[in-house]
């Protein structure tokens, strides 16, 4: 299975509301703003999506206003995070039907398992719909590492197309592409770590602190793909604080704070997360804001 995935697919939060409720409206409106940044494709659902926190037919709900509100003008998927292979199969069947276009797959929660289950919960997902399928691996976060050779092993499911890597090495690209060649789109899925992604060979970046500032993150997405490497390097040191908030325990806080001061959002989060308070609250805030006071000037509009 072929797809045409690379660029910016940004991570896009689920807004909601002060009393936790969804916040339709205002996820419809970010996604007007980020695909008039340029961005590639678009991840509801994932990690920043708050996945795990979500009532299964919150889940739908959001993937129904997202499909309905790009109508086409990009690929829109869903991250599929459950605990069980069978919930993760109906979960995967749901969204073809409801018109997703692919899917960004995560290990099953909760139960951590060996390399055999693993590779069994994959298979599963992946032949339990038509949908192509983003791999995401994040063993520093979710305690299961798909290595290259268990890529390799996956390589006969034609349905999983690409890999978010999030390993946190940016040695595993290079390790990527000499296992399994081209035979998976290779996205960056750290931040922080974007720009080397980009000078290894990732194609793709989910993109997160982007969602704050989609037109700078664009922007540097450019200059990296085009080879410009060194105003890319100016705007990479200006944006590194910035992308430092995507990593941490409370990277879903901090990203969603960065989007209310820039006028994009609001903050709320699902418990038991809580909003950011006192010196962390401060801090963070500090960071944010010097960026916009010194954010570089870019062009209105992206190619």
């Amino acid at each position: 299975m072929k797809t045409d995935w690379k660029g910016v697919f940004p991570a896009v939060t689920t807004q909601l509301s002060e009393d936790q409720s969804l916040d339709l409206d205002a996820t419809a409106r970010h996604i007007e703003v980020l695909i008039e940044s340029g961005v590639s494709g678009l991840v509801l659902l994932g990690s920043l999506g708050e996945n795990q926190a979500l009532e299964p037919e919150e889940k739908r709900r959001v993937m129904e206003a997202a499909v309905r509100t790009v109508g086409g003008r990009v690929p829109v998927l869903s991250g599929v995070a459950e605990n069980s292979s069978a919930v993760a199969c109906r979960y995967a069947r749901d969204m073809e039907r409801l018109g997703a276009d692919g899917l960004m797959l995560l290990p099953a929660m909760v139960y951590k398992g060996d390399a055999r289950e693993t590779l069994a919960h994959f298979r599963a997902v992946a032949r339990a719909s038509g949908l192509p399928i983003i791999v995401y691996n994040n063993p520093l976060s979710y305690g299961s590492d798909i290595t290259p050779e268990m890529f390799a092993e996956l390589a006969d499911e034609e349905t999983l197309v690409a890999i978010k890597e999030s390993s946190g090495d940016v040695r595993r690209i290079t390790d990527l592409i000499n296992t399994v060649g081209d035979r998976y789109v290779i996205f960056g899925g750290v931040d922080d770590l974007i720009l080397e992604s980009v000078l290894l060979g990732a194609q793709g970046w989910i993109a997160g602190v982007g969602l704050a500032f989609p037109r700078e993150n664009q922007h540097l997405w450019d200059l990296a793909t085009s080879g410009q490497w060194e105003r890319a390097r100016e705007i990479y040191r200006w944006y590194t604080p910035l992308l430092h908030l995507d990593i941490g325990a409370k990277f879903v806080q901090k990203i969603k704070l960065a989007v209310q001061e820039c006028g994009l959002g609001s903050e709320w989060v699902r418990a038991p997360r809580l909003p950011l308070t006192g010196p962390e609250r401060e801090e963070t805030l500090a960071i944010i804001r010097r960026g916009l006071e010194t954010r570089p000037a870019v062009p209105a509009q992206t190619t």
